[in-house]
């Protein structure tokens, strides 16, 4: 089991910038990757970016080009550089890593075992 800590959360204006992290411990990210999850009020949980093992990235549609995932192995932490901030990117955002590695990255929350408490973001607009 990995024991994951968000941060970075906070509120921004439109157009604006963050970077969220999510530390681990318990387990690397380089064997199983991770992914980022969002839920705003009142919507159901979406998958917004993964990384996996190779380091290859997978994204929602809506946030290519402007959100870009990342990880520091050495540090066991993955990043979500968010940029060019929309009032619709208003959420809390969770880290997630799979129990098992995966080749493709799944965009599915239940295929992902371990997850953190999440970190709000806020877009103002």
């Amino acid at each position: 089991q990995v024991q994951l800590v968000e941060s970075g959360g906070g509120l921004v204006q439109a157009g604006g910038s963050l970077r969220l992290s999510c530390a681990a411990s318990g387990r690397s990210f380089s064997s199983n990757g991770a992914g980022w999850f969002r839920q705003a009020p009142g919507k159901e949980r979406e998958f917004v970016a993964a990384i996996n093992w190779a380091g290859t990235v997978y994204y929602e549609e809506s946030v290519k080009g402007r959100l870009i995932i990342s990880r520091d192995n050495a540090k066991n932490t993955v990043y979500l550089q968010m940029n060019s901030l929309k009032a619709e990117d208003t959420a809390t955002y969770y880290c997630a890593v799979p129990r098992r590695s995966m080749t493709r990255m799944s965009r599915i929350w239940g295929d992902y075992g371990d997850r953190g408490q999440g970190t709000q973001v806020t877009v103002s607009s």
